[in-house]
C-alpha cells in the first residue's frame, strides 16, 4: 500500500529523497507545486523521470473526497463532509470574515471526551485522522474556493476545532501543523494557527517542547468543578487546576494570548457567581476569553442564554481587565456552529 505524500513534513521529504539517491532539489519543487501552487496533478517540470517514476510507484497523491457541501444562506459559512478510503465520514468548516477564511478543521473521526455540550461526542471516537487527511482538509477546501468562489481563495486562519480532542491525535496534529508553517509549503504564520483542547494532559505535557509558537486555546466552560464535570467528563481526570498549571508554564510571543472558549449554557453557567468565579480564575493571566452563546442540536438538552443575559456576563469580565469577546454565530442554518459537528448525523441535516 501506498504512502500518501501528504503524510510527509519537509525533512521527512528530504530524508526519502536521500535514501533513495534522488536530486534534492525535487523536495522543493514538490512541496512548492503541492502547497503552495495546491495543484491537484503531479508536478512534471523541473524533475527527472526517474524521480518523477519513484514517486509515481511508492506514493499516494490523492486527497480526502468532498461527499457533500452545504452553504448558509445567512452569513456564508462552508460546511464539508469529506469521504475517507474507508468510508467514514468527517465535517470541516469554512468561516468567512472581510473575503478571507478561517479554516475549523476536524482531527479525528468522532471523539472519545463525550462533553456533553458537544453533537460530536454522541457519535464516540472512531479513530485518529492521519495527517494527509487533515493537510487534505485544508487543500480540498481551497481549491473548493478556487473553483466556487474565484478570488476569495485566502485561508488565513487555522484552527483545530473540529471533531475530536487534537490534542489526543498529537503526532498527526504536529505534523500537520509543520506542513502548514513550513516556509516550502503553505507559509501559514505561526500565530494564526490555533489548537484547541479540552485539557487534555498527556498531550498539554508534550505541547512546551514540541509546538512552540502556535496558540492553544482551551475549552473551559465552567470555573466550577461539579459544572465542568457535566461538561467536560475528562476534568474528572485531568481537573482544571492541573491543566492550568501546565497552560500557565507555555512562554508567549509579545501580543499572544491562551483562548479561553466558554460556551455560555442557560441557567446552567451563565450567572453573575459564574462570571465572577471565572473573572477571579484569569486575572492576571495572558488570557483571551471567547464567550459563545451554545448553539443548539438534534436532541440537546441545553439552551442558549438571552442576548442580554450573554452581554451582563461579559460586563462581569470586564471589570476583570479581561480581553472577552461575544462569538458571533455562524453557520448554525447547516449545523456548522461550534458544538455541532457530528458527521454520523450528517445526511440528516441535509
Amino acid at each position: 500500500m501506498k504512502k500518501s505524500f501528504y503524510d510527509l513534513n519537509y525533512s521527512d521529504l528530504e530524508a526519502v529523497i536521500k535514501q533513495n539517491n534522488l536530486n534534492q532539489s525535487v523536495a522543493g519543487i514538490l512541496f512548492n507545486w503541492h502547497y503552495k501552487k495546491k495543484e491537484s496533478i503531479q508536478c512534471r517540470d523541473n524533475i527527472s523521470k526517474s524521480s518523477l517514476a519513484f514517486f509515481e510507484k511508492h506514493f499516494d497523491f490523492s486527497l480526502p473526497e468532498i461527499d457533500t457541501v452545504q452553504e448558509s444562506s445567512k452569513d456564508r459559512t462552508v460546511k464539508f463532509l469529506f469521504k475517507l478510503k474507508d468510508k467514514h465520514k468527517v465535517e470541516t468548516v469554512l468561516i468567512p470574515f472581510n473575503n478571507k477564511y478561517s479554516i475549523c478543521l476536524s482531527s479525528q473521526v468522532g471523539c472519545a471526551m463525550n462533553c456533553s455540550f458537544c453533537f460530536t461526542g454522541e457519535q464516540g471516537l472512531k479513530r485518529n485522522l492521519t495527517t494527509s487527511e487533515m493537510v487534505g482538509q485544508f487543500l480540498q477546501a481551497w481549491r473548493w474556493l478556487a473553483s466556487n468562489r474565484p478570488g476569495e481563495e485566502r485561508i488565513l486562519n487555522i484552527v483545530f476545532m473540529g471533531q475530536g480532542e487534537p490534542l489526543h491525535n498529537f503526532d498527526g496534529v504536529k505534523k500537520a501543523c509543520e506542513i502548514f508553517l513550513s516556509q516550502r509549503g503553505t507559509s501559514i504564520g505561526v500565530q494564526k494557527i490555533t489548537v484547541s483542547t479540552a485539557g487534555y494532559i498527556p498531550g498539554l505535557k508534550r505541547w512546551l517542547q514540541e509546538v512552540p509558537g502556535v496558540n492553544l486555546a482551551l475549552s473551559l466552560h465552567s470555573p466550577f468543578t461539579e459544572k465542568r464535570n457535566e461538561l467536560i467528563p475528562i476534568n474528572k481526570k485531568y481537573p482544571l487546576a492541573e491543566v492550568l498549571t501546565y497552560i500557565d508554564a507555555i512562554p508567549l510571543q509579545k501580543k499572544q494570548f491562551i483562548t479561553y472558549e466558554y460556551i455560555l449554557i442557560k441557567g446552567l453557567n451563565d450567572t453573575a457567581d459564574d462570571a465572577k468565579k471565572l473573572g477571579a480564575l484569569l486575572a492576571g493571566k495572558r488570557a483571551y476569553i471567547n464567550l459563545i452563546p451554545f448553539n443548539a442540536f438534534p436532541g440537546s438538552r441545553y439552551e442558549s442564554p438571552d442576548l442580554n443575559e450573554v452581554e451582563n456576563f461579559k460586563a462581569i469580565l470586564d471589570t476583570f481587565r479581561i480581553p472577552t469577546l461575544i462569538r458571533g454565530t455562524k453557520g448554525d442554518d447547516v449545523l456548522a456552529a461550534c458544538g455541532q459537528l457530528n458527521s454520523k448525523n450528517s445526511a440528516n441535516s441535509l
